[in-house]
């Protein structure tokens, strides 16, 4: 079993000394903080930037997708607050997997976790990029690019409540938007002199379940908010409750704004095959609903939302740089709070210089590399709940079966089938990544003839 080593609590009325205050973060983050943070991360609007690609991919079945992406992230959010009971630290899914199947194992879904985690941000400045160079075309790509990294780096760099500060308007902005969006929708559906078939999105000529499994199983990067949410357990006052709750609370509300806009999307555009370019589907949507006016909106806050999503996905790759930092199984210079506001400052910059990558990689790359990573690290989180309840704690008895290894074993079935779903660049840029995980690894444990670091968790 792993040693672990507890940073003992500030004693009261002193001021904490210098080696804690380097391993320990502040707790600013409630309920509401982290809802803010989770729906920041997903972007509510997140339905569109795969709207086209999905809705081709399916022939016109996206909300089914949506359905069934939606079922297997709830399943897999359950699992994460249960291994968020059983360890509140920073880390995610390289803590949990560190924890019930031993160093090397934990190390390698760390690893893999930082596939969907380093580019997800990256995902948002490329979208940034894109959106503002079609308004502006006379400013070139890249100072929009260059300029978002800048400035969330800097909002990181101060510290997670001037994030949490500015997701409330921006979170709040994109929600509006949807309402705006959902009421024109129905004005133009009622408009329309034909009758209208209400499950018409769901099932209708061209159904196909292993089209509709790939889409599902690319539309898990939209999902990644929930797992978010659990890097921030050492921010948060009592995380064995809250984490929890906001991770469940989060995916549901993000599943269900997805299913919902993906829902009137189709029915006011049914002519999936259609569109002008897959890309920008979603600019085709928002003409036919209120014109170039809608249009100009939809991009404003699209923009707004990915730099939400910029910032809170950089935050959180940053303190699972740290705990692998803190732990050994990286530099150590990764696992250090700097600075008054105790920021992972270095992790936070080692991820603004790898987003330069967004200067010239391609939409769908990253995509599938999102993809890859973030299934994988929820079937590992989905198998360690029934690991560390069911084999290491030996909890018995039918309630408990129910709990910890039917519901995360359903889990892992859904979310081991959406995996299986990828397309096969997908598993060529997984596969590598991973082979350079492995090689990082012999390296760390020279050919494993060293033992993996402690980890060495702050309670």
């Amino acid at each position: 079993m792993n040693t672990i080593r507890k940073v003992a609590d500030t004693p009261p009325h002193h001021a904490p000394s210098k080696a804690t205050s380097s391993r320990q973060f502040r707790q600013p983050l409630g309920l509401v903080g982290l809802v803010l943070f989770g729906l920041a991360y997903m972007v509510p609007l997140a339905v569109f930037t795969t709207y086209g690609l999905v809705t081709q991919m399916t022939k016109g079945h996206l909300p089914t997708a949506y359905l069934l992406t939606l079922a297997a992230m709830l399943l897999t959010a359950y699992s994460y607050g249960r291994m968020v009971q059983a360890h509140p630290y920073s880390g995610s899914v390289y803590t949990y997997t560190r924890k019930a199947f031993g160093a090397y194992f934990g190390f390698i879904a760390g690893w893999t976790l930082l596939l969907d985690y380093i580019f997800l941000p990256l995902l948002s400045y490329l979208l940034i990029g894109i959106y503002m160079s079609e308004y502006f075309p006379a400013v070139p790509t890249a100072v929009w690019v260059l300029g978002s990294i800048a400035l969330v780096t800097m909002l990181n760099l101060v510290g997670i409540e001037s994030i949490t500060r500015v997701n409330w308007i921006l979170v709040v902005a994109q929600l509006v938007f949807i309402v705006v969006f959902i009421a024109l929708s129905v004005q133009t559906l009622t408009a329309q002199p034909a009758p209208i078939s209400l499950l018409e999105p769901f099932h209708h000529d061209g159904f196909s379940v292993p089209l509709i499994m790939t889409g599902a199983a690319v539309l898990c990067l939209s999902f990644l908010g929930f797992d978010a949410v659990s890097t921030m357990a050492e921010e948060t006052p009592n995380p064995r409750r809250t984490i929890p709750l906001a991770i469940m609370t989060v995916s549901l509300i993000g599943g269900l704004l997805f299913l919902v806009v993906s829902y009137f999307a189709q029915m006011v555009f049914p002519e999936w095959n259609s569109f002008v370019d897959p890309d920008s589907a979603s600019v085709d949507v928002m003409r036919r609903v209120g014109g170039e006016l809608l249009v100009t909106a939809f991009t404003a806050t699209y923009v707004a939302g990915c730099f939400a999503s910029a910032m809170v996905s950089q935050a959180s790759v940053s303190r699972v740089l740290f705990a692998m930092g803190r732990d050994g199984a990286l530099p150590r210079v990764f696992g250090k709070l700097l600075t008054k506001k105790r920021v992972p400052a270095n992790a936070i910059i080692l991820v603004s210089l790898f987003s330069l990558i967004a200067l010239f990689i391609t939409l769908d790359t990253v995509a599938n590399m999102i993809s890859f990573g973030a299934l994988f690290a929820f079937s590992a989180v989905n198998l360690a709940v029934i690991k560390h309840y069911v084999v290491d704690q030996k909890l018995r008895g039918p309630r408990n079966y129910l709990l910890y290894a039917a519901l995360p074993g359903l889990g892992f079935l859904s979310t081991l089938w959406l995996w299986t779903s990828l397309s096969s660049m997908s598993f060529t840029i997984g596969v590598c990544w991973m082979v350079l995980g492995l090689v990082c690894l012999l390296g760390v444990t020279r050919g494993f003839q060293v033992k993996m670091p402690d980890l060495q968790l702050a309670e």
